[in-house]
């Protein structure tokens, strides 16, 4: 790929689209093995000005209004526990506004290249709430000026703990600079709760498993059981996500990715990641080694030693480790492009073990009490035990199962002429193909629209996503199938791989606001797997009609199955199925 000109699949755009289905993913699929998406590398130099951005502006609100003088004098605040209390408050304030993850083209955002407060300051846009018929006052998918004024408030408690100084703590180091207010803690905390209650999206978007435990030991916890706490938050992310890369999905991920990365330009290389580049693109020994060497065993294994040595020299060992490790996830620019976040990490995986060693006070026995240990560990470990076990009622993100390809899907199709329709119902901005069309025209835009369902193929869960669609329409080739994401971005403003953002409840808003007839919109949808059971359940939607098969199938079917299903589709265990309804799509 060039710096301006990105390498589109050879393809003819006028006809492509009079393919059969599995056909053109095929042809998609192959090409994202040399290419990735073939983004021009002007595109990623916009993220890159926005990682600088986020870092230069970051350090400098944290370290001036701490009183610590200038970003770039590091002897001034490495050790200043206020810093990095006002850097996660940066962080969570770049990401709920929409302009960290989930951002820009990379996550197929054109024009406008954000959603975020776009959508989360306008009433009537849709809202996702996680439990409607259990929380009171929390029924509903519009938007209304209540769920606007929390989230203005949440933007200005950010705003306050950014601006102003820290206060005096008397379990504070001596010379210390002082700490975040808690008096500014405890709203933020009551907000994100309240808006999480209302929208899971924009609380999801705060990245709340990550920065929620972090805001509780600020409030509540003294000085040095804030320290030790914050490291086992960090070790419980990192072994969390180590430990859901067990299993089949996880090899699937890293050759896609690092197909994509604009540093990785060997095309060997990349064939190498795939059993027998073109004919074979299921993960090859190489590709499954670099994810489970390179991802589930350092994620799980130098975490701990970091979080137990007090060897300065194995401390330094396992640190740049752990920070070359999100360098190289920064670096493939992955799918929502979480980059901040891992930006973060590699200054956290820092700040924390060598500005604060366990051999200088800072260990896991050094908490204040026995029972503050147990209850921050129970704390940390229940939603990615829970979401493990059933993931069908956590979030894949406080499950602690980022990157592990082990995550909820959907695939959308629609009948001609219906996603225009759902467009002009929706209103809350031009669905993808058509921001890409009103800049490359339709059928460049079409072509790039189906390369996301070539990239989703080429994992676990696209192969039973294409599978149901096989199944259920009555002809493949007369729907437009689109990734769920980005059906997600353009109905919520942020996606972020958890399927259930796009799930029955978001396919009901659609359908109140469209009021589509049946076998025009069908969703479907794949859980994740449970870490104890070898099976995935799945649900097939359709817009008009809700829920019209249940069912699950063998992870091993989907991972063993070449994205194009030669084979015809995998194999499903069906437990409810509703008569179908044929409908004429012409």
């Amino acid at each position: 790929m060039g710096f301006k000109n990105g390498d589109v699949p050879n393809v003819d755009f006028a006809t492509f689209g009079q393919q059969p289905t599995l056909m053109r993913y095929r042809q998609l699929a192959t090409h994202w093995v040399e290419y990735g998406f073939g983004t021009a590398k002007q595109t990623h130099m916009l993220y890159v000005i926005k990682m600088v951005f986020y870092v230069a502006v970051g350090a400098s609100i944290a370290s001036l209004s701490s009183g610590l003088g200038a970003p770039w004098h590091v002897d001034a605040w490495w050790t200043e526990l206020i810093f990095y209390q006002k850097l996660i408050a940066w962080t969570i304030f770049f990401e709920i506004l929409g302009v960290g993850a989930s951002s820009g083209p990379l996550a197929f955002r054109f024009s406008p290249m954000i959603g975020g407060f776009l959508y989360w300051l306008r009433p009537g846009t849709i809202r996702v709430p996680p439990w409607p018929n259990n929380v009171p006052f929390t029924r509903g998918d519009n938007r209304s000026l209540f769920d606007v004024i929390v989230y203005v408030l949440i933007l200005i408690n950010l705003i306050f703990i950014l601006a102003l100084p820290g206060v005096n703590r008397t379990d504070a180091p001596a010379d210390s600079v002082g700490l975040v207010d808690t008096t500014l803690l405890y709203p933020l905390i009551a907000f994100l709760v309240i808006m999480g209650l209302r929208d899971k999206v924009v609380f999801l978007a705060s990245r709340p498993e990550q920065y929620i435990p972090a805001l509780l030991f600020f409030a509540f916890f003294s000085y040095t059981d804030i320290i030790v706490s914050l490291k086992l938050l960090i070790v419980v992310v990192w072994v969390g996500a180590g430990v859901s890369k067990f299993g089949r999905h996880f090899a699937n991920v890293v050759p896609p990715m690092l197909s994509n990365a604009p540093v990785v330009i060997s095309k060997r290389f990349k064939r190498s990641l795939y059993r027998d580049f073109p004919n074979d693109l299921r993960p090859s020994h190489v590709g499954s080694l670099i994810a489970h060497i390179g991802g589930t065993f350092v994620e799980i294994v130098v975490p701990i030693v970091l979080l137990l040595s007090t060897n300065l020299t194995v401390v330094a060992i396992g640190i740049f480790i752990m920070i070359g490790f999100h360098l190289v996830i920064t670096s493939t620019f992955p799918l929502a492009v979480p980059l901040e976040w891992n930006l973060l990490f590699t200054f956290a995986a820092w700040f924390l073990f060598w500005g604060f060693p366990a051999g200088a006070g800072y260990a896991v026995t050094d908490l204040s009490s026995i029972w503050l240990t147990i209850g921050v560990f129970a704390g940390l470990l229940f939603f990615p035990v829970l979401g493990n076990l059933r993931p069908d009622l956590v979030s894949f993100l406080p499950s602690m199962r980022q990157y592990a390809g082990n995550w909820a899907s959907t695939t959308w199709a629609f009948a001609p002429g219906v996603e225009r329709r759902m467009n002009e119902g929706i209103k809350s901005s031009a669905n993808q193909v058509d921001q890409l069309a009103a800049l490359y025209g339709l059928e460049v835009a079409e072509v790039f629209m189906q390369m996301a369902m070539g990239w989703r193929t080429l994992h676990s869960q696209g192969r039973a996503l294409v599978s149901l669609m096989i199944n259920t329409l009555d002809d493949i080739d007369r729907y437009s199938l689109r990734e769920g994401e980005f059906v997600c971005a353009t109905l919520t403003g942020w996606q972020f791989g958890d399927g259930h953002l796009h799930d029955e409840r978001a396919v009901a808003a659609v359908q109140r606001r469209c009021n589509f007839a049946p076998g025009e919109l069908i969703v479907a949808f794949t859980e994740s797997q449970p870490i104890h059971r070898n099976r995935v359940n799945y649900r097939v939607i359709d817009a008009a009609l809700g829920i019209i098969e249940t069912g699950s199938y063998l992870v091993k079917d989907a991972t063993e199955a070449q994205p194009w299903l030669p084979d015809g589709p995998i194999p499903f265990d069906v437990t409810y199925s509703r008569p179908k309804t044929v409908v004429e799509t012409d």
